[in-house]
């Protein structure tokens, strides 16, 4: 993302009028200077207006009647032709100034996603280098009209909070880029679970990095991606290239939310195939009712199963010594218990909190 010192001029002149003043030094007209070239005065007439380009084969044809070198015409075209193109380019900067505004640009510098700027130019430049799109156009036909579905699924169109929302989930492509897994192995990845279910038991200060360790050997990319202002997504699962992905944003950064999002998501690629994408927490076009509840229950399941829920329930009212007995019985951890009962409703929010902990992410 450097930025490269270079210097372009202001504005350069079409190679016609170089070719208008030869003409006139040399005396010569433009139908007598279509004769001699083999040329259409036509086409001479075109160039000499601006209207037209020298092509490689009339700067050899020029080069010939005028004595000036072919190489010169074409790099007079060429410098003019880039300059225009950056007149175009420009005109598609100022197009999209007020749709940068609406990104949390600032977080984003934050973080590290794009450089640090407050003009408006530079940032609709850098977001265009984020997204590796030429300009607005091709932003909204990828992330809003689904112009290539093969690729983004889903549709943002409707989301009041699009732009913030398609950063973060650009963000992850980006971070998985910079992961190496083998192919991925559906079978290997559920004999692990149990594994994976220990570690959020235990809940180590490395856990991520445990995470994330397990799930790459089995070719299953995981990663974490803070939130941005404006979004509420706990996470997200799409395949990119056959490859797995769950980005999880860590959100309110407890141990129980962030742990139901990664099953949640796990049962989303076990269960759902490569063309469906999950963002949780949004409402987007091309959202599953039914895989999502999929998804919640077999993320239940393996936290706590419905036969343990089932026996503690049978034990209420239960006490902290209740709670750690059965947390540590079950292999699950004490605060997805408190978590499903408060979630039930059968413990009043704000009971068993001590059993919540942070998460924090060193990756």
């Amino acid at each position: 993302m450097a930025t490269i010192n270079q210097y372009f001029p202001e504005s350069v002149t079409h190679p016609g009028e170089i070719l208008l003043e030869a003409l006139e030094e040399k005396e010569i007209g433009s139908k007598e200077f279509a004769i001699k070239t083999g040329k259409p005065e036509k086409t001479i007439t075109a160039v000499l207006k601006g209207e037209s380009s020298i092509t490689p084969d009339m700067a050899i044809l020029f080069e010939q009647v005028l004595k000036i070198p072919t190489h010169f015409w074409i790099e007079a075209q060429s410098n003019f032709d880039e300059y225009q193109a950056r007149i175009s380019y420009q005109r598609a900067i100022e197009v999209a100034r007020s749709w940068a505004k609406d990104f949390p640009y600032a977080k984003m510098a934050s973080f590290g996603w794009v450089p640090k700027t407050l003009k408006i130019n530079e940032k609709v430049i850098n977001l265009f280098n984020y997204f590796e799109v030429a300009n607005l156009k091709a932003w909204e036909d990828y992330y809003i009209n689904q112009k290539l579905q093969v690729a983004f699924r889903i549709s943002l169109k409707d989301q009041e909070n699009a732009n913030a929302i398609a950063s973060w989930l650009r963000q992850g492509e980006i971070q998985s880029e910079g992961l190496f897994v083998p192919e991925f192995n559906k079978s290997a990845l559920k004999k692990l679970l149990p594994n994976i279910k220990n570690i959020m038991a235990e809940q180590p200060d490395d856990f991520f990095q445990k995470l994330q360790s397990i799930c790459s050997s089995v070719g299953l990319k995981v990663i974490h991606t803070p939130c941005l202002p404006k979004t509420a997504i706990h996470g997200s699962t799409r395949w990119i290239n056959n490859v797995p992905l769950i980005q999880l944003s860590g959100r309110y950064k407890r141990n129980d939310i962030f742990w139901f999002t990664f099953f949640h998501e796990v049962g989303h690629i076990l269960l759902h195939g490569k063309k469906y994408i999950s963002i949780e927490n949004v409402n987007y076009t091309g959202e599953n009712q039914v895989f999502e509840k999929e998804a919640n229950e077999f993320a239940s399941d393996i936290i706590l199963s419905e036969s343990e829920e089932t026996e503690m329930l049978n034990n209420l009212p239960l006490n902290t010594n209740d709670i750690l007995q059965f947390a540590s019985k079950f292999g699950t951890h004490p605060a997805c218990v408190i978590g499903r009962l408060q979630h039930k409703k059968l413990i009043p929010f704000g009971v068993g909190t001590e059993f919540f902990e942070p998460i924090e992410f060193f990756n």
